[in-house]
């Protein structure tokens, strides 16, 4: 009966994130896929050598809402990495399942509609984080600063590609 439920929510995990991939590793702590992106729930936290406050910190990151991608699971730590590849073991109370975008390109034109010959809404400059309303195969809805719109993926990090979510 256990492997039913288990199956249910892999079946359920893969409509969520449009992933289908058989490969796909479930953390053995949550059972969610990974890896997998999250975002900094706080306005700092400290990445850590290892998944305990014994650990020496390594860094400290000072953005909320950053998005972080999950890569392991040990208790209650998550070893994440920035979209610079920087990264280290933070507890998981730090941590939001809101998703969220960092803007790469020097510019993101957001669109009213996911197509490039829509109206032209807005535009994010670099650096800026957008949280992910939900995203299609290749365009994600995002929201900053007031402002809404569709972009084509591929000039911000926090989504996969293909990545679908609702």
């Amino acid at each position: 009966m256990a492997d039913i439920f288990r199956l249910a929510r892999i079946v359920g995990l893969v409509l969520l994130t449009g992933t289908a991939s058989a490969a796909q590793e479930l953390g053995p702590v949550t059972n969610f896929p990974l890896p997998r992106f999250v975002s900094l729930k706080a306005s700092e936290g400290n990445l850590r050598r290892g998944p305990s406050l014994s650990h020496r910190i390594d860094w400290v990151l000072t953005r909320r809402n950053m998005p972080l991608r999950i890569t392991a699971e040990y208790g209650h730590w998550r070893r994440v990495v920035d979209r610079d590849g920087v990264g280290g073991w933070v507890h998981y109370s730090l941590l939001s399942g809101t998703r969220t975008a960092l803007v790469e390109d020097e510019i993101v034109s957001l669109y009213s509609r996911p197509e490039v010959t829509s109206v032209e809404v807005a535009r994010l400059e670099r650096g800026v984080v957008a949280r992910i309303e939900e995203c299609e195969p290749d365009w994600c809805r995002l929201s900053a600063g007031g402002h809404r719109g569709w972009a084509p993926k591929g000039g911000y990090w926090g989504v996969e590609d293909g990545e679908v979510l609702q």
